[in-house]
């Protein structure tokens, strides 16, 4: 911890410093260099304006990442690079192949980046927001122009989740001429192949856009082979000047081999070796749309989104801790059977904004409302019988699934959010969310008494919050706001998994709030964002132990208890010419985090215990990356280093690991990346990089569910070489 703090200190205080020689410096007063250094400034990370596609943005914590301009391994999309200047962005590496992002903020989890309302291009994209809320669908990093992310204070505009909203926005089709072609290809290390080609084009009042992407890995680790593919299409048609509609259609589908979890004795002696050879995950998941953006008048703007999200989430594999092996039966001669388990999606989406401006007086004021009504169908089968052969395959040797349920949800919220201008500097947003709906849990489970289960939840629930921001001056300003949240009780957290487990039928929604104030902007060349932060998270999920009457013990899931994260984030650049065409910046991104436990009880297997005081699961105090940016022409070099405080696994933060390798302490660790780009005309670019440079081994979270509880090794040094063409 020492040492990141010296290090965050060092950078601030160089930048400050540089800051402070440059306006000596009259070289710098050449208005051209000024030019220059300006564009370059502003290119790789931005802020989003006060109003975007009907929603008001000023006051609250965001970025906006210019993937064209950020230094990244974007062919496996390695969240550290891509978020590296984004403070307080934990990297849970699930695997290597560039499947998914596993990301979360402010002391959340991040499995499938699940504690955020996930959007495409303003369509949400989480497969079923009320009972598996996680990303599945996977678009590739190639598609991308930029990515935009709000904080939590964002959650009475966008919905039900305590992380806040990040939309992946595609690149816009081609303006100039009715037809262009762009081709990225990437080959790098554990038989890293992929291409993504597009066309996109205009004519008079229509354009398009679409792709077709594929990859291939064989992974880090042994039985670690990913296949994935996507595509996509986008067709506008510009109705008036006024008004246009946008048709989209998305696909992705990816088969990844599951090597299996470690644990810690087989990952120190070697980290790629595998326990699982016939373990499979494959999403395969469609998500259409249709947007209409239209101004009504002169100030008075309509947003409306229609959408769906349909598919499926399959797995076979041999469920078990990594200490037991999969092997052969002597007697039988063959395997054991693999489970097989299926998820289907049916989430429907109609969401209408708008925005007015108005005055009041002497106060100017935007007031953005909207209804956003949800239909999710999610069919959850589990615990099949499945084959005892070593390929992807879902067949039963036996009919039916042991878990055969329905979660069905329909939620309709109407949310309101006012930008009041006093003056020229300061806008105060005070704004309400209300949510309405019922989850209906319908179907069969063998082994248990369907009088037990809790079937129908409802959700009903009235957020309020404020954000404000008061500007210095064009560049700087102060911002801040509070804002309540809520998390509805999942799927997951209603089913038993044995007979001896037993569900609250008086589960309570997590709810809480997100506080932020900070400020941020531009002085010369140094620019910057350092907030102050705390979470509230209440009605945490987990279970406790009892014995009946007759004195039999089983557990209970329940609410067990609150949690709060108080803490800072601080992200500094500064960026200078060194000499002629040779430009340099440094900067830091850097947050630390307090989770605790203000509340609650927790079993222990045999007893239950208090764990008031103990550190959040999986949340790391300290998160820095600091990094060094050399342009010179069109040659750009990143070098980043990445550190990671040391977490805990479980909320009772045992230390000593457990011989499965399920709980345990995870280990800091420090990564070196280096990337490179080169733009050699108008048409061809070249990405190259190392990343883990040192080979450090290490991994990010000891996982209590999907892929298997234990240690999953991030990937060893590895490098990459990505060929652009750009034919206009």
């Amino acid at each position: 911890m020492l040492r990141v703090f010296l290090l965050f200190v060092c950078s601030m205080g160089f930048a400050t410093l540089c800051y402070a020689q440059e306006q000596d410096d009259s070289t710098f007063a050449k208005k051209i260099d000024e030019v220059i250094i300006r564009s370059w400034m502003r290119r790789d990370i931005q802020r989003m304006s006060e109003e975007q596609n009907g929603v008001l943005v000023g006051g609250k914590k965001n970025e906006v990442i210019n993937l064209g301009a950020a230094n990244a391994n974007i062919a496996i999309k390695t969240g550290r690079q891509l978020f590296a200047k984004v403070p307080g962005v934990f990297v849970y590496d699930m695997d290597g192949s560039g499947n998914q992002l596993n990301i979360a903020t402010r002391g959340l989890d991040p499995h499938r980046s699940w504690e955020y309302n996930v959007r495409q291009n303003g369509v949400i994209i989480n497969s079923d927001m009320y009972g598996y809320p996680a990303s599945h669908y996977s678009a590739p990093m190639e598609s991308f122009e930029k990515i935009e992310l709000v904080r939590g204070t964002g959650s009475l505009q966008y919905g039900a989740q305590f992380g806040g909203m990040i939309n992946y926005a595609t690149k816009k089709p081609d303006s100039t001429r009715p037809f262009s072609f762009e081709s990225v290809s990437t080959v790098g290390s554990f038989g890293l192949v992929s291409t993504y080609n597009a066309v996109s084009g205009t004519s008079k009042r229509f354009s398009y856009y679409g792709y077709y992407y594929k990859r291939h890995s064989t992974g880090y680790r042994r039985n670690s082979q990913s296949d994935a593919d996507a595509q996509f299409v986008q067709l506008q048609y510009r109705i008036s000047d006024k008004a246009s509609l946008k048709a989209e259609f998305g696909h992705s589908r990816y088969l990844y081999q599951i090597p299996g979890s470690l644990n810690d004795s087989m990952f120190k002696v070697d980290p790629t070796t595998s326990t699982r050879s016939r373990n499979y995950f494959s999403p395969d998941i469609y998500v259409p749309s249709l947007s209409l953006d239209w101004k009504l008048a002169k100030r008075t703007k309509l947003v409306a989104i229609a959408s769906g999200l349909f598919g499926s989430r399959s797995s076979v594999m041999l469920d078990a801790f990594a200490d037991v092996p999969d092997t052969i039966n002597r007697t039988t001669g063959v395997y054991r059977n693999r489970q097989v388990d299926i998820d289907n999606f049916n989430s429907r989406t109609l969401e209408l904004r708008f925005l007015h401006e108005y005055r009041f007086g002497s106060v100017s004021s935007k007031l953005a409302t909207g209804v956003l009504y949800m239909n999710n169908d999610l069919q959850r089968r589990q615990l099949g019988k499945g084959t005892t052969g070593l390929d992807y395959d879902l067949t039963l040797v036996d009919p039916g699934f042991v878990r055969d349920l329905r979660f069905r949800t329909g939620n309709i919220a109407l949310f309101a959010e006012n930008a009041f201008h006093f003056g020229p500097k300061l806008v105060v947003s005070p704004g309400l969310r209300f949510e309405k709906g019922t989850s209906k849990m319908r179907g069969s489970i063998r082994y248990y008494n369907p009088g037990e289960l809790p079937t129908d939840i409802k959700h009903s629930f009235l957020l309020a919050g404020v954000s404000t921001q008061y500007s210095i001056d064009k560049e700087n300003a102060f911002y801040g706001g509070i804002s309540q949240a809520y998390r509805p009780v999942l799927f997951k957290d209603i089913i038993p998994s044995t007979t001896y487990e037993q569900v609250d039928k008086n589960l309570k929604d997590a709810s809480g709030y997100n506080a932020e104030a900070g400020v941020r902007g531009r002085l010369g060349h140094l620019q910057y964002d350092v907030s102050l932060f705390s979470v509230l998270y209440k009605n945490r999920m987990g279970t406790l132990v009892f014995q009946d009457n007759t004195g039999q013990t089983y557990t209970f899931r329940t609410n067990i208890g609150d949690s709060r994260t108080n803490g800072v984030e601080a992200f500094v650049q500064y960026k200078f010419r060194v000499a002629g065409h040779l430009y340099a910046g440094l900067f830091t991104s850097t947050s630390y985090m307090n989770a605790m436990y203000v509340s609650g009880v927790l079993s222990t297997g045999s007893e239950n215990k208090s764990v008031v005081g103990n550190k959040v699961e999986a949340v790391p105090d300290w998160i820095s990356r600091n990094g060094l940016d050399l342009l010179y022409k069109g040659l750009s070099i990143t070098v980043l280093y990445n550190y990671t405080a040391h977490s805990y696994s479980d909320a009772l933060n045992t230390k000593a690991p457990a011989p499965n390798g399920a709980k345990g302490l995870v280990p800091s660790y420090s990564i070196w990346d280096v990337n490179v780009s080169l733009k050699t005309n108008t048409f061809l670019s070249v990405r190259a990089g190392v990343n883990n440079l040192l080979d450090k081994q290490y991994f990010t979270k000891r996982p209590t569910m999907y892929p298997g509880a234990g240690i999953w090794p991030s990937d060893g040094r590895n490098a990459y070489v990505t060929i652009g063409l750009d034919l206009k």
